[in-house]
Order: C-alpha cells, then structure tokens, then sequence
C-alpha cells in the first residue's frame, strides 16, 4: 500500500480519483491547493502525487519546481485540461513522471498511477526551467487529441530519437518538426527542411549529398548536400514517402554510420543530424507492398506522433479561425466572426485541415473588407468526391450483404444485430487507436456514452 496526495480543487476529480486510489489498496489524501499540499508533504511525505496545473494561488507548474526539491525521488503525475505545447515541455522538463489530459480514462490513470509507483527511482531528475515558446506559436489546439501531441512532442523533444509524423495533408506536421527541433538540445543549430516531392527525381541525390565537381555534365563547381549542411542539427524530410528507392539504401547508411559521400566523390564526410521526417502515406502499408525499405522505415520511426486531422478535434476550430483573423485582419481593423459564421466553420468537413481553414479565414476577411464577417463571405465549402464514394461503397456492400440474408428461408430476426458485429468492432478499432488509447475522448468522437463504450468493448473481448 502507498500513500497518494492528489493536488486539484475540482471536487468531481478528486472524488473519482480517491476511490479509484482506495480501491486499489492505497491511502490517499487530498489538498485543494498547492500551499495545502506543501503542508501535507511536510507531515507526510507521498509516494506519488497528482497535480493539477490550474490552481488557485500558486499555480501547478511552480509547484512542481518546489515538489520536485522536497521529494526530488517522488514521482509527480501533472494533470490538465488546459494544455499547451508549453505547458508539456514545461511539465516534463521540470521533472513531471507523466501528463494526464482532462477527461482522462479511469483506467488509463490507474495505469499511469501503477507505472509510477513501480519505478520512483527514475524521478530523481534535476527540473531545469521550462524554455518559453517564441512570440508566434503557431502549433495551437485545446483539445484532447493535440494536448496528446503536445505531450508526445515534449517527451521526444530533449533526445536524439529520429521521429516520424504522420497526418493528413494540411494539419501542421512542419510545425510539429519545428517544435520539436526548438525545444531540443539542437535548437541553435540549422533546421533543414528538405521537401523531397519538390526535388528533380534527376538531381535528388545530388541535393542531398552534394557533388564533386565533374561529377555530371553541368557540375562546373563542387557544392555541400543539404544532409551536410545540416550538421549539428536537425533535418526534416517532408514527404518521406517519396523518397526514391535508389535513394533509401544510401541514405540508410547515412543515417547509421552519419557520414555523407557526394555524388563522383569516393571521400565520406562527417555530418552528424538529427532526423524528423513526416508523411501522409501509410509507410507500413507501402513496406509491405515493397514501395518502401523496412530498415528505413524502423530507422525513421524510432518514433511516433500521429496528427489529428480538424474532423477529429473540432473543438479547435474557434481557437484557430480567431487566430487566423487576427493575423489577416489590417491595422486597425476589428473584423469579427458572427456567430452565423463561426457556427458554419464548426460545421464544416475541413478535408484540407487546418490549412484549409486558414485560407477559408484570409478570403473571408478580404470579401468581408474590414466587416463582421458572416457565413457568406466564406468560400464555398470543399466537396471531396471520395467521400461520396466511400459512402456509396459502404451502402452498396450493406445492401449486398441484407440482400444475401433475405434470400430463401434463412432467419432473419437478429439480422440488425449481425450487422453490428460486423461494423462494430473495427469503428470502435479506429476510434481507440485515433485517440490513443483515452476512451473517454473516443467515446466522444463517437457519441456514445463512455459507459456504453466499455460495455461493448468488454461484449467484444468476451466473444473474441
């Protein structure tokens, strides 16, 4: 049994978080303030502690400074339903064991809690000052499945790990990239984005490793790759996916051995970087076709952060469309969104993410010419054929298969059941795995009730 101090002064919260605590086997204690928990820790010192970062009086990130030199090996959970990329950083380079994002699944704590109380000794971490993000940041979002890549972003920041960022077209993966290299132990050193769609097929080896001079006709000078360019700091492969299979062994070996041999030259040269790359494809699905080398793609995704499309964290949108108007606005202007507006930018799809977003915003606020902006100063809405045909083949094969049921004498009475087990299981797949994993969040995205989704989770797992 351990000792727990939970730190929030949301009542709901601390109620359902004592009981999961009790139940486990634990004591627990409860302080709705930071002060109140420095004089609880004073009296008695916790094996772990749940902390709120909004707080009243001292706020959570200061109080995890303090905690972390009055119990430098006790493991300090930071809970939030406010989180930014800076609060992530914030917490974790402070010495935070793990970030919970409100609502949080039960069960999900439970697990958090267990994995803290396993290993204290990890905690013993110096907490630096968090770094303060630029003037600028453009990587924004409130909601649950961004605070996720916030946090993801903060925990793979400080290493060396190659990460791979995977999204849509449109929802910020160079921000991410960007994040990720500013808040690194590289961030003085170049960022060297390398769109690799944009590169001439003919010279991509070249702009990569550079050449000697002589090497092809029109090499008149040698010239430095960009792979060479970036030494020292980090570069970022756009794209990745289209990386030429000629190209993918050499630049495996140059990700291992970090030595950069340009084109007609037989002389390596040192270049030691580190590597973000992002793509839109599905890189597992192209090794397994063997459109893309396997040892690349686990060289490339020592690490992962999947972005969440504008469909999946839609309580983003005020947020970022006021964003949007506020840099496209004139001096002086004081355009506005109606609520009209903003109620038809919340409806809409958004297939191009939130770079369709952004640009729906500067048309808007050019059309509107200094204005309120209301719902008919925004572009037409972007109609994605793909999505009637995915609708259309998804009926198409329902009525199909209703059809094959109904033929002769077979039993139809459970037939709306049958066809349950089969959609079922790999929506409610998608959505768990969308969400990483908080049920909470995919119960949401689901509109069910996070009760009825753990009772047919649980309905699956039986008839498994």
């Amino acid at each position: 049994m351990s000792h727990v101090l939970i730190v929030d002064d949301e009542e709901s919260i601390c109620w359902a978080l004592r009981r999961l605590l009790t139940e486990a086997g634990h004591s627990v204690a409860v302080a709705s303030s930071a002060e109140d928990a420095f004089e609880h820790v004073a009296r008695q010192a916790p094996a772990l502690v749940l902390l709120d970062v909004r707080l009243p009086g001292m706020d959570g990130l200061e109080a995890l400074a303090r905690l972390r030199g009055l119990l430098p090996a006790t493991p300090v959970v930071i809970m939030t339903a406010y989180g930014s990329l800076s609060t992530a950083v914030a917490a974790l380079s402070r010495g935070a064991f793990e970030y919970l994002i409100k609502p949080f699944d039960l069960d999900a704590a439970a697990a958090v809690v267990a994995r803290a109380l396993e290993r204290p000794a990890e905690l013993a971490s110096s907490g630096a000052g968090a770094e303060t993000p630029p003037a600028g940041e453009e990587l924004l979002g409130t909601s649950a499945p961004m605070q996720e890549v916030f946090k993801r972003i903060a925990l793979v920041a400080p290493t060396e790990a190659s990460v791979l960022v995977t999204g849509e077209s449109g929802t910020g993966k160079e921000l991410v990239a960007r994040a990720i290299h500013r808040h690194s132990l590289r961030a003085e050193a170049p960022l060297v984005p390398v769109n690799l769609a944009a590169l001439s097929p003919t010279l991509v080896e070249s702009e990569l490793f550079g050449h000697a001079r002589g090497a092809f006709t029109g090499a008149a000078t040698a010239r430095q790759g960009l792979l060479e360019l970036a030494d020292g700091g980090t570069v970022f492969f756009d794209e990745a996916g289209d990386i030429p299979a000629s190209v993918q062994v050499k630049l495996l070996r140059v990700l291992e051995q970090h030595e950069v041999t340009p084109v007609g030259d037989t002389r390596p040269r040192t270049s030691a970087f580190r590597v973000i790359a992002a793509t839109n494809r599905d890189l597992r699905s192209e090794v397994g076709r063997g459109a893309f080398r396997e040892d690349l793609y686990f060289r490339l995704a020592v690490f992962e952060i999947a972005l969440p499309s504008l469909r999946e964290r839609p309580d983003d949108i005020p947020l970022l469309a006021n964003c949007f108007l506020v840099r496209a606005r004139g001096p002086g202007s004081h355009a506005r969104f109606t609520r009209a507006a903003m109620d038809e930018l919340c409806r809409r799809p958004w297939p191009g993410n939130v770079r369709e977003l952004r640009n729906a915003v500067e048309h808007a606020v050019i059309v509107a010419r200094g204005g309120p902006i209301g719902p008919e100063h925004l572009p037409a809405p972007t109609v994605v054929a793909g999505e009637q045909t995915d609708a259309g083949v998804i009926a198409g094969f329902v009525r199909r298969w209703a059809e094959s049921q109904f033929r002769g004498d077979q039993e139809t009475a459970d037939l709306y059941e049958r066809l349950l087990d089969l959609v079922e299981p790999p929506l409610l797949e998608v959505a768990l795995r969308t969400h990483h994993g908080q049920r909470v969040s995919a119960a949401r995205s689901l509109g069910l009730h996070r009760a009825t989704l753990r009772k047919k989770l649980e309905r699956m797992k039986e008839s498994s």
